[in-house]
């Protein structure tokens, strides 16, 4: 976090960002101001008080002086070290405050993406509900309630759940909460039936026809197809490749779903690769713009080959899943299909066994009715 000695100046001429910053005072350690993206600026202290991580706001940076400010947060800092002070005010304690908190902190960890996706679960299913509450309020029956109410969409809650959790532990973290009070542990998930789909060998063939009908009029979209069947890789992977990612006979993402990571490639997707016409940076660019394409000009080409190919049930991310399927039926280990992957846990990789299972029955029903037939 910067740090600079703090005047009327500085603080003024602070601006905005998409996401909270804060600035801390070089003269006064704990002291600093908070600038929101919607360009409010308070000044505010943080520090440790027997074990215990205290954020307070001081005042408003509009209507208080910094010399006023740095005055009063000397003295609350004093007053905390001699338990004088109150640890936090009731507006400090309120829901959306740790919210943002939580948020503001996990900003380097998240990836922006996830960061939207989570702002979203925040703003449209867990503030409704939370906002308004003293955090240490908040009980585990009461998250039970909110959770019930989201039965109908099984796979928000889901998702959301994760996000309440976080702001509780920064709760916790910031000694709202006592240690181990997260009302959200231990709340089961709601089942849902697994959404994997694999293409058998016959749909397989069937695809690659209806691909062979539209590789002279969409070159591009087939080769992209071609390379999601042949690498496992995840649309947006291969939507953002660059030329640059590309050598040595290996792609080198720079920025995959896990982190950065090589795929290996096959004589085949090599083949897809070299015969295109490299047209700036990217290696399929969108049209009118130095831009990779978007997934909805390859999900317009998607559906309509699927429909054709009589494969309306399937997803481009099935096409993964049956990298998955044809690895594990060639006898390839977890350990290795969780790298073609790239799988970060091992846990992830395994819940493509279950088809050893169902190999194993096929197999089975194979031998009894050839016993039979003798």
């Amino acid at each position: 976090m910067p740090r600079t000695n703090l005047t009327e100046t500085r603080v003024r001429v602070l601006r905005p960002r998409k996401s909270v910053r804060e600035v801390r005072d070089s003269k006064l350690k704990g002291f600093g101001v908070r600038v929101s993206p919607s360009g409010r600026k308070q000044f505010f202290i943080h520090c440790q008080h027997s074990g215990e991580r205290i954020w307070k706001i001081v005042g408003d940076a509009g209507s208080m002086s910094v010399m006023n400010a740095r005055a009063s947060a000397a003295e609350m800092l004093t007053a905390i070290r001699r338990g004088e002070e109150a640890l936090h005010a009731p507006g400090e304690t309120l829901f959306e405050a740790v919210a943002e908190a939580a948020f503001q902190r996990h900003e380097r960890l998240w990836k922006p993406g996830t960061m939207v996706v989570n702002r979203s679960h925040l703003r449209n299913r867990i503030m409704p509900h939370f906002a308004g509450r003293q955090i240490a309020e908040i009980d585990r029956q009461e998250v039970r309630n909110w959770f019930a109410r989201l039965r109908a969409t099984p796979v928000a809650a889901d998702r959301s759940m994760p996000v309440l959790s976080v702001i509780m532990r920064e709760a916790e973290r910031m000694g709202m909460r006592p240690e181990g009070s997260n009302p959200c542990r231990g709340i089961r998930r709601y089942r849902r039936k697994g959404r994997e789909r694999f293409l058998s060998d016959d749909e397989i063939r069937r695809l690659s026809a209806r691909l062979r009908v539209y590789e002279a009029r969409w070159p591009r979209q087939v080769a992209i197809i071609r390379l999601l069947l042949l690498t496992g890789c995840r649309k947006s992977e291969i939507l953002t490749l660059q030329w640059s990612d590309y050598r040595d006979g290996h792609l080198f993402l720079r920025d995959s779903k896990t982190g950065p990571r090589t795929v290996w490639l096959s004589d085949p997707a090599r083949a897809i690769l070299d015969d295109l016409a490299p047209k700036g940076r990217w290696v399929f660019p969108a049209s009118r713009a130095d831009r990779p394409g978007s997934a909805a000009w390859l999900d317009r080409f998607w559906i309509r080959v699927r429909a054709e190919a009589e494969l309306e049930d399937v997803h481009l991310h099935d096409l993964r899943h049956t990298v998955a399927s044809l690895a594990l039926r060639q006898g390839e280990t977890v350990l290795s299909i969780g790298r073609l992957l790239g799988h970060r846990r091992a846990e992830t990789t395994l819940k493509y066994i279950h088809l050893a299972d169902a190999m194993v029955q096929d197999a089975a029903e194979t031998v009894g009715a050839a016993l039979e037939g003798e």
